[in-house]
């Protein structure tokens, strides 16, 4: 067992720390940030545990370090924020201060490049499970934060990307039938050796994996609706669409309809080693997409793109003045839509 100095060290070379805006940073007691003017910092924090929100059989260590942070800055893209710094707080049992710690460094230094953020303190312990605490800064104009209150009778219910692909990883790597489950995960940009058979009989499976291991917060579409003020309000889809959406709606005293025919739903290769797989199900109630819900006036509609950076936009509903959310099904049936998704002193990630 590393002393606690020893392990501050080795997260301090993982990620540096030389940026204008932060005065002070780790070694301190505490970090000096310098604001500017005509700015308002968004801060959010985020737990990532062992057993709750990961296996630490189950799941590489690189793929848990991004995802810890990928979590938590998908809150900042929820606001139309910009990342800029991050806290980490992290509780290691003895065996996990060796290489498991280095390759999960590893992870978390490359979301935080991708992310462009900097870390700037934060604290180490030990304890029995890997436990960690994220907080992560981010900044927008002045007046432009974008909150989940402000959606209104009228406006179009949009979405990011495809639903229930992260629902689809998770299992994979539940049953082993991936790469990451059979203990032959590559990280990004690792190529995949022909030679190598056993990795090679898990090669298609493993771009389905990606969006659980390596989910990627819509900071440019966060950023893009802010400053051109077009949505009306917004959540990442961490919870799933139909527990995310209520919470909309609660915030902004409306109600929803939904239309499932429009919900881009996760595409399922055929010989997939799953069965009792539900695309639309997933869609609805999967969690752990870190895609964008926002709402825009339906004056606005004809200025969203089809797809900003490759990826796809789709209206999949409209708020209405009711309080009720329904969903219509493609006989244009209406049922209410129930809250499914996940909840933390319900459901368990294994």
């Amino acid at each position: 067992m590393a002393r606690e100095n020893q392990l501050i060290e080795r997260v301090h070379r993982r990620f540096p720390t030389s940026t204008g805006g932060l005065r002070v940073g780790i070694g301190d007691d505490a970090a000096v940030l310098h604001l500017r003017r005509g700015v308002e910092w968004v801060i959010t924090t985020d737990a990532f545990l062992e057993n709750v929100h990961f296996l630490r059989k189950a799941h590489p260590p690189d793929s848990a370090g991004y995802k810890a942070l990928a979590r938590a800055t998908s809150d900042v893209a929820a606001m139309g924020a910009r990342g800029r710094y991050f806290f980490l707080t992290l509780g290691l049992p003895a065996e996990c201060t060796g290489k498991w710690l280095d390759a999960f460094l590893s992870g978390m230094a490359r979301a935080a490049r991708r992310f462009g953020l900097v870390l700037a303190g934060g604290d180490t312990t030990r304890y029995p499970l890997v436990v960690s605490s994220l907080t992560v800064l981010g900044e927008v104009d002045s007046g432009k934060a974008i909150l989940r209150s402000g959606a209104r009778p009228g406006d179009l219910i949009c979405v990011s990307g495809r639903l229930g692909e992260a629902e689809l990883g998770l299992r994979l790597v539940q049953t082993g039938a991936g790469s990451a489950g059979s203990g032959l995960y590559l990280q990004p940009g690792q190529g995949w050796s022909p030679q190598n058979k056993r990795l090679h009989k898990h090669r298609r499976w493993a771009k389905l994996e990606k969006k659980h291991l390596h989910p990627e917060p819509r900071l440019a579409l966060g950023e893009w609706l802010a400053a051109n003020r077009l949505a009306t309000s917004i959540i990442d889809i961490s919870d799933g669409l139909s527990t995310d959406l209520g919470h909309i709606c609660r915030a902004s005293r409306v109600g929803a309809r939904i239309w499932t025919q429009k919900i881009p739903t996760v595409r399922i290769p055929p010989g997939l080693p799953l069965r009792g797989l539900n695309p639309l199900e997933m869609a609805l109630h999967g969690g752990e997409d870190y895609e964008l819900l926002f709402t825009v006036p339906k004056k606005l509609g004809d200025r969203l793109p089809k797809k900003l950076r490759g990826v796809p936009l789709t209206v999949i509903g409209e708020i209405t003045r009711s309080r009720e959310v329904v969903v219509v099904d493609e006989r244009g049936r209406i049922k209410p839509f129930q809250p499914q998704g996940w909840d933390p002193f319900r459901n368990r990630v294994g």
